[in-house]
């Protein structure tokens, strides 16, 4: 039976290179799938693309979302539209593999929450991209992996495929940036719920530029990281703990 799988991508001012990322999407997944491209207001150089792609392409849909500007919302708007049991998150810039989505959706359907594509396990690669950034988020993986026993050596990709269900118990409470990866494998990990990971290539992009804030969005990272370690919480707690971070994250925007 196949299995049905929503595709969530945040975009911002595209243009003509997200048909590249969609074609090869819509070229290499077998599932019953549904893609929601989300941008954050509708002058979005990405919009006339997309409403062009969608004349010859009925599984393409397009989101403006309404929830605040910056990925973190996008990606929360777009799961929370989503009608599939299995939501798989991937970038509008072409660097991750679309041919991976099937397996971590499979992944899910047999049962695990978070299904991570890891660049920083064996047969895995990250390929490109700066230097500093791979060594943190590579050491923050590998730590994770080890100490946290979080089920993943790359808790912050932004790859990866979630059991709908299991984001919308436990929420996004990220507003910013591209946390809710590390976040979502944290909430897991704190719950006791199943998290695995495949290897992945992970490629950097060659057209425009990354909208990735180091310098802003490290705090967040950290509060996440520091989060999954700790013994299981309750549902309950795991809601007050998140509020507490959002809280202070809330205030890292507020100061910057």
């Amino acid at each position: 039976m196949s299995i049905a799988v929503s595709v969530v991508i945040p975009a911002y001012n595209e243009g003509e290179e997200i048909a590249h990322v969609l074609d090869r999407i819509f070229d290499a997944v077998e599932s019953e799938v549904e893609v929601l491209v989300v941008v954050d207001f509708a002058e979005d150089s990405t919009v006339p693309v997309i409403e062009r792609y969608r004349s010859k392409e009925p599984r393409l849909r397009l989101g403006i979302n309404d929830y605040g500007r910056g990925p973190a919302n996008a990606i929360r708007w777009g799961i929370d539209n989503v009608t599939s049991p299995v939501v798989v998150v991937t970038m509008a810039d072409g660097s991750d593999d679309p041919r991976q989505i099937d397996t971590l959706a499979r992944l899910v359907d047999r049962g695990v929450v978070v299904a991570a594509a890891s660049r920083y396990t064996a047969g895995g690669a990250q390929v490109g991209g700066p230097l500093f950034k791979s060594l943190l988020s590579r050491s923050a993986g590998r730590s994770l992996g080890i100490a946290a026993r979080v089920g993943t050596r790359d808790a912050t990709n932004s790859f990866k495929a979630y059991n709908t269900d299991f984001v919308r118990e436990v929420g996004i409470h990220s507003r910013s940036g591209f946390e809710i990866g590390l976040e979502l494998t944290a909430k897991a990990r704190r719950l006791r719920r199943p998290v695995a990971e495949i290897p992945t290539i992970w490629l950097d992009r060659t057209v425009g530029a990354s909208n990735f804030d180091l310098k802003k969005w490290l705090p967040k990272y950290l509060r996440w990281y520091r989060f999954a370690f700790g013994p299981e919480l309750t549902p309950e707690q795991v809601a007050t703990e998140s509020a507490r971070i959002a809280a202070l994250n809330y205030r890292t925007d507020a100061s910057a």
